[in-house]
């Protein structure tokens, strides 16, 4: 890892699921303690690239929507590592005035975003855990570039499954939901154990040594954070059905673990 990213308070003996899942995407920003769970969790799911790469590309997807039906907020909560296609990048390929908040609470994610985003008026990155969802409203540089009189679109992309059930993630997304306009949105995906159960746990148990867990959640548990939302078609569905691009077809999506969806307010 390039030092210079890299804050000297990080504890790279634990490993971080931001970090992990760079290592999946390709990146190099990630310690040999994430290399280490990475590799674990390839043995147990050979295609934890494809999957997570899939995840990836259902957030851009989603963002080209949203930003093409005239919202031009969005706030990524749990952004992770910048990688290629980031939200502001693909946000303001369809609206060149769309204005961006990453939040993460991983030191190594939030350092190397703001050295990529340095000058960019248009983004702002936001050090903050989405467990408190207020202080992440209230901060000074998120009410500094985003208006929540308007539509804004709130992203929850592979993040709610880091929260345990005592965490109250429903609070999470009430407190997001209840400060939306309407015309808001609200992107989740989210670890499902409905057709891999025994690969679902085992990938829980390696995420027991990370700096948060993986708890997967049935499709009726993860369609209960879009109340008070209306969900778009095609529904939660396996990330790689909600509306792929042209000539995209996938013959087995519950293959991919993860279930993704958008709601409007």
């Amino acid at each position: 890892m390039d030092s210079e990213w890299t804050p000297p308070e990080v504890d790279s003996q634990r490993p971080s699921v931001a970090r992990v899942y760079d290592f999946l995407l390709g990146g190099d920003h990630n310690f040999a303690s994430d290399r280490d769970l990475a590799t674990g969790l390839l043995r147990v799911e050979p295609q934890a690239r494809e999957l997570a790469q899939a995840n990836r590309a259902f957030l851009r997807r989603a963002v080209r929507v949203i930003a093409g039906s005239g919202v031009g907020q969005f706030v990524d909560i749990g952004s992770g590592i910048p990688t290629q296609g980031n939200v502001h990048e693909v946000a303001q390929g369809v609206d060149p005035d769309a204005r961006v908040v990453y939040v993460d609470n991983d030191d190594v994610a939030v350092a190397h975003s703001r050295a990529i985003l340095a000058g960019d008026d248009r983004t702002a990155v936001v050090e903050a855990d989405m467990r408190r969802p207020g202080e992440i409203l209230a901060d000074d540089e998120v009410t500094g570039l985003i208006d929540f009189s308007r539509p804004v679109a709130f992203l929850l992309v592979a993040a709610l499954h880091l929260v345990k059930p005592e965490e109250e993630p429903e609070s999470i997304v009430a407190a997001f939901r209840d400060v939306a306009a309407p015309g808001s949105h609200l992107v989740i995906s989210h670890l499902t154990h409905e057709a891999e159960p025994g690969k679902t746990a085992a990938i829980g148990k390696l995420y027991d040594r990370a700096t948060s867990p993986a708890v997967s959640r049935s499709h009726a548990e993860i369609l209960r954070f879009f109340d008070g939302w209306d969900v778009l078609d095609p529904g939660l569905v396996y990330v790689p059905l909600w509306r792929p691009d042209d000539g995209e077809i996938e013959d087995r999506p519950e293959r991919f673990l993860v279930l993704g969806g958008v709601g409007r307010k």
